[in-house]
Parts: structure tokens; sequence; C-alpha cells
């Protein structure tokens, strides 16, 4: 006999339920039934996987039975969303990884729409920096990346979103605000806070800024844009935010105000990222433009 789905999942649910009834019912199956498939998942394989008794528990080789059992099936769900996908678009699960200075930003205002158009689409979200990002869609433990393009990321497609604008952010007496011709080299006489160095963020803002954060500075440093926006209120220095920020994260209460720079603006590219020549290549570039939409970019 060969181990088969049905005992993997009888196996998996007795792990988690630790009662033969229960098992049986969440799988909807009589108790008996889900026994002696349990028995047999045994025999097949040679060895005892559960201790029976008023409290059911797992032997060693159950235990490590169970987290091979659980890999197992979720490669399975896997490829039932994927088959699912060639007929309907944005079909099962699609594993999005996506950065703190994007995700925030972005996704509060797409998931509405996700769920009115692809009401079969189960969307898991993972929020992590650009390196943590990029190495888990190479290890196959995400499936697309919301994230700044532009950077070597190895064989990936990429797939064009939006373009972000870097604003000024200052108090509304600050001699830049108003000012006319705005330029990269108005900022080199002034506290310009950042975000801290290895944050993404703060990677493209010294690509865009090249002039005024090239080299080494002793500027203040912040862990989030919502810290670098509460230490400009309190008169800490100046600092630069994404446009796509501004709604969330400038509170009027706050009293800031923001100025724009001449053409060309400095920016930072948004956008999806996959593995080169994954099957789903369709459904990423339908949740771009699903994306794009609600961004009301072009």
């Amino acid at each position: 006999m060969e181990v088969t789905i049905r005992q993997l999942e009888y196996l998996v649910a007795l792990a988690e339920l630790e009662n033969f009834g229960r098992a049986a019912e969440q799988c909807f199956v009589t108790q008996p039934a889900l026994s002696a498939q349990i028995a047999q998942l045994e025999k097949t394989l040679g060895v005892q996987l559960v201790e029976r008794g008023r409290k059911v528990s797992l032997t060693p080789a159950g235990e490590i039975a169970v987290v091979r059992a659980q890999r197992i099936l979720t490669e399975v769900r896997d490829l039932r969303d994927e088959a699912a996908g060639f007929q309907n678009p944005l079909v099962g699960r699609i594993r999005l990884g996506a950065l703190p200075t994007v995700a925030p930003y972005v996704l509060p205002r797409v998931m509405p729409m996700l769920r009115e158009r692809y009401p079969r689409l189960r969307l898991s979200l993972r929020e992590a920096g650009e390196r943590a990002l990029v190495a888990g869609l190479h290890a196959g433990e995400l499936d697309v990346l919301l994230l700044t393009l532009g950077q070597d990321l190895g064989p990936v497609e990429e797939w064009e979103i939006c373009h972000d604008s870097f604003l000024l952010l200052a108090p509304p007496s600050h001699p830049l605000i108003g000012k006319k011709g705005l330029t990269q080299a108005d900022l080199l006489d002034h506290e310009l806070l950042l975000l801290e160095d290895g944050h993404g963020l703060h990677h493209h803002a010294v690509e865009a800024f090249s002039e005024r954060l090239g080299g080494d500075s002793d500027d203040l440093r912040a862990s989030s844009l919502h810290t670098l926006v509460r230490m400009v209120a309190s008169g800490q220095g100046i600092t630069l935010i994404p446009e796509i920020a501004v709604a969330t994260d400038l509170h009027p209460d706050l009293g800031l105000a923001l100025a724009r720079f001449d053409p060309p603006e400095p920016k930072r590219v948004l956008g999806l990222v996959w593995r080169r020549g994954a099957i789903r290549m369709r459904d990423f570039r339908l949740l771009g433009q699903g994306i794009r939409s609600v961004l009301g970019a072009t």
C-alpha cells in the first residue's frame, strides 16, 4: 500500500486535536474510519506513529511524520491553487512579500478591491527588508514581492506599478518650504533626518539625493517613517518622505508642511517581482494591474 493524501490529512488533524473523535469530526468521517486509516499508515511506514489512550500523543516517529505531512499537504494545496489559476484568475493562495516602507501605504488601499474582484484569492503577507524578501523568493517561500525596482535581484521578472516621488517634509516656517526651484543642493546646510543604514528606503534616498547624501554623515537616523515624521514634528530637523506615505503618516495635527523638488523629481519605482518563468506570472500581472488601478498610477 502507498501513503495517501487522506491519511496524511487524518494524521495532521489527530496531531492538532489529540483526540480520535474530534479529528474524525473535523475530517467529516467516522471515528473507526479515521482510526483504520491511521493504522494503515503505520503499517505502510512500518513504525508506530500514535500512542493511543485517553489522550492521543505522538511517538517520536509520529512527530517527524507530522512535520513532513504538513509540508506535503502545503505543496499539494499549492499545486491545486496553481492548477485552478490556469482556469480562473487570482484563485487560491499567493504568498506576497512587501517592504515595510511600502506595505502599510499600499495594501490597506488594495485589499478591499482584491476581495471584491477576486473573492477566491487568499493573499498571505510577509513584511521584511529587501534582502530577506529576495532570499525568501528564491527559496520558494514567497511567490511575488512588492518592492522598489532597479536593484540586482537575481533571475527575476519585474512589473512596474508606479513612480513614488520623494517630498521634503519640514515645519511650515522652515526656509525651504515654499522656496521656488527647490533642488537637492538646497539641503546641504540643513539638519536632515534619515532612516537607518541598511534600510531599503535609506538606500534609495541616497541614490536619489547623491549630491547631498553621497558621503558619510552624522545626520540622525530612525527605524521607521513614522518615527521620522514625529522627529520632524518635534523640531529635530527635516526629512524626505515618499509621496505614497503622506496620506497615512502625515497627520494634520502635526502641523508640518511639504515641498516638491524641481523636475526631474527624485523618486523610487515601485513594482512586483517574481521568479523568472513562474507558472503564475499571469496572476502576478493581474495583481499588479489591480494595485496600479487603486493607486491611480499610469
